[in-house]
C-alpha cells in the first residue's frame, strides 16, 4: 500500500475508536476516574509486552531503552499523554463537558501551528480553506459559549504536543508506546497500591464484568495509540492533526444516537462548519505517492 494511504488507514483506526469511546467508558461510569487511568497505563503495558514477545521486538524496545535522549523525549510524550487523559476525566467528572469538547476543537488548530512553526510543513489552497471553515466553527462555538475555558485550551496543547513528539521521535510505534507505558507504570501502580491500602481499589470489588472491563481498557488504550504513532510516522503533522476533528464528530454521534444526548442550535452550527471542512480537507490531501523511509517497526508490517 502507499504509505501515504498506509497513513490515512491508520489514521482512520486511530481517530475510529477514539471516538467510540464514550461508549465503552460509559460502562465504567461507577469506577473512579484516577483509577481507570491507572488501569489504563498498567494494562497497556501488559499488552505492549504481549506484543514484544509475540511478535519477537524485544531487541529493539531494549535498544530504545538504552538511548537516553530517546528514552527523555518519550518521558515527556508519556507525560503530556497522561496529562491529557487527566484534564479530560476530571473535566467530565467536574461537568464541564462543553469545555472539554471544545479542546477537541482546538486540538486539531494547535498541532497545524506547531507543524508550521516547527516542521515548516506548507498546505494547500483546498487545507487553508478547510482549516478556515475549522476556524469559523471553533470562533462560533467559543462566542456562544462566551469565553475560552482553561479546561479546553490545556486539553488542546497537551494532545498537540504529544503529536509533535511523536512525529520527531525516531522509534517504532510498539517500541516508543512500550516506552512511554512502562516509564508511567510504576507511578500507576504506586497509586493502585495506596488506593488497596485505603480498601477503594475498584479491580476485584466491583466483579468480573469491572475487571474484565477495565482490562479492555487497556488494550484500547494502546490500539489507537499503536495506530496514531503509525499515522504520525507516515503522514504529515498537519494532516494527521486535521483528522482529530474525526474524534469529536464520532463522540457526537455517539452521545446523540446512542446514548441519547441532546443537541442545541449552536452545537449543530459549529459542527456543520468542522464537516465542511473535513470535506474539503479530504479533497485537498488525497494521497499521492512519494519517497518514504520507514522509521522500521512494527505494527504496520505484522
Amino acid at each position: 500500500m502507499n504509505p501515504q494511504r498506509a497513513g490515512f488507514f491508520y489514521g482512520l483506526i486511530a481517530y475510529g475508536m477514539w471516538g467510540s469511546f464514550p461508549l465503552f467508558f460509559y460502562l465504567l461510569a461507577d469506577v473512579m476516574p484516577a483509577q481507570v487511568i491507572a488501569q489504563r497505563i498498567l494494562w497497556s503495558m501488559v499488552f505492549c509486552t504481549i506484543l514484544l514477545t509475540v511478535l519477537g521486538r524485544w531487541p529493539r524496545a531494549l535498544a530504545a531503552l538504552r538511548d537516553k535522549k530517546l528514552v527523555a523525549m518519550l518521558f515527556c510524550s508519556a507525560l503530556l499523554v497522561a496529562l491529557n487523559w487527566w484534564i479530560y476525566v476530571a473535566a467530565v467528572g467536574r461537568g464541564e463537558v462543553v469545555a472539554s469538547s471544545l479542546g477537541y476543537f482546538l486540538t486539531p488548530l494547535c498541532s497545524i501551528l506547531l507543524a508550521r512553526v516547527f516542521l515548516k510543513e506548507r498546505m494547500n489552497r483546498f487545507q487553508l480553506a478547510a482549516i478556515v471553515l475549522a476556524l469559523m466553527g471553533v470562533a462560533y462555538f467559543v462566542l456562544r459559549l462566551g469565553s475560552l475555558p482553561s479546561v479546553s485550551l490545556a486539553l488542546a496543547v497537551t494532545f498537540a504536543l504529544y503529536g509533535l513528539i511523536r512525529k520527531k521521535t525516531v522509534v517504532g510505534p510498539l517500541s516508543g508506546l512500550f516506552v512511554e507505558t512502562l516509564l508511567l507504570t510504576p507511578i500507576a501502580i504506586a497509586y493502585l497500591l495506596w488506593q488497596s491500602t485505603q480498601g477503594q481499589n475498584q479491580f476485584f470489588s466491583e466483579g468480573p464484568r469491572i475487571t474484565l472491563l477495565l482490562i479492555s481498557a487497556g488494550v484500547l488504550t494502546a490500539l489507537p495509540l499503536l495506530a496514531f504513532a503509525a499515522a504520525a510516522e507516515r503522514l504529515s503533522l498537519t494532516i494527521v492533526g486535521f483528522m482529530l476533528y474525526l474524534n469529536p464528530s464520532l463522540q457526537f454521534i455517539a452521545a446523540v444516537t446512542v446514548l441519547g444526548e441532546t443537541v442545541n442550535q449552536d452545537q449543530l452550527i459549529s459542527f456543520s462548519f468542522i464537516w465542511l471542512a473535513l470535506v474539503v480537507f479530504s479533497i485537498g490531501s488525497i494521497p499521492k505517492r512519494q519517497n518514504y523511509t520507514p522509521v522500521g517497526d512494527e505494527v504496520p508490517r505484522v
